[in-house]
């Protein structure tokens, strides 16, 4: 993917969870606590979470991301016998104070240097995506952070997709949209943005519309693409 390049992007939106923040750090956090059982439970989380989104969405019945991220750790941690109010207190805490990945802070400073509008498009709550960029110190990179709950619905609705273009006011040529996630890399595309999927962990290619413009290990490689 080293000659990937995409040309005329003018502004590059991330997704966040999973992409700039690391998902599991929350509970690795508390491993001391939760012992072998952290990454079941981090693994658990995610996926149910995720699973909610897509369920509450089909059904009509949105809530924010912070109380389906409540939600899916209150099955979780039932689901793995944890009974314990304050860890999960801690927990949800943390989630406002994700990890990034090493290399977010650079590829952000690089391509806000060269010229690249930013911007977050994310499933979470503002008050949640507030707490995680300003946590990871990349609030002050980023021309925007949106979250879906200006339109409602969960990704991959394509109304979600379509805040970019709205906010950003570029075609949607011009906006290259970057997630770690195959279902919302491949439904971006889908929708018309430019896409470039950051497979931090080698899955496999979804079998959904559309093909991601390129794929990568990690997003260090990002400024390179896209000139910038």
């Amino acid at each position: 993917m080293e000659s990937l390049q995409l040309k005329g992007v003018r502004a590059c939106v991330f997704d966040a969870y999973g992409t700039l923040f690391d998902v599991n750090s929350a509970a690795a956090r508390e491993s001391d606590a939760l012992g072998d059982t952290w990454q079941p439970l981090a693994d658990l989380w995610r996926s149910k979470q995720l699973q909610y989104t897509w369920l509450r969405s089909l059904a009509g019945s949105h809530v924010d991301f912070w109380q389906v991220t409540g939600d899916a750790l209150d099955f979780s941690m039932a689901s793995l016998k944890l009974d314990d109010p304050a860890l999960r207190r801690r927990l949800m805490d943390l989630y406002l104070h994700l990890s990034t990945y090493p290399e977010v802070s650079d590829t952000a400073a690089r391509l806000k240097a060269g010229g690249m509008k930013l911007a977050v498009l994310s499933n979470g709550s503002p008050a949640m995506l507030a707490a995680a960029v300003q946590s990871a110190g990349i609030d002050t990179l980023m021309d925007a952070v949106i979250s879906v709950e200006e339109v409602g619905i969960f990704k991959p609705h394509p109304s979600v997709y379509q805040l970019a273009v709205d906010r950003l006011r570029f075609k949607p040529k011009e906006i290259c949209f970057v997630s770690s996630n195959g279902w919302d890399a491949f439904s971006a595309k889908a929708f018309g943005l430019r896409v470039v999927w950051c497979n931090r962990f080698a899955q496999v290619a979804e079998r959904i519309p559309a093909l991601p413009d390129g794929e990568i290990p990690d997003l260090a490689s990002l400024p390179d693409i896209l000139g910038a």
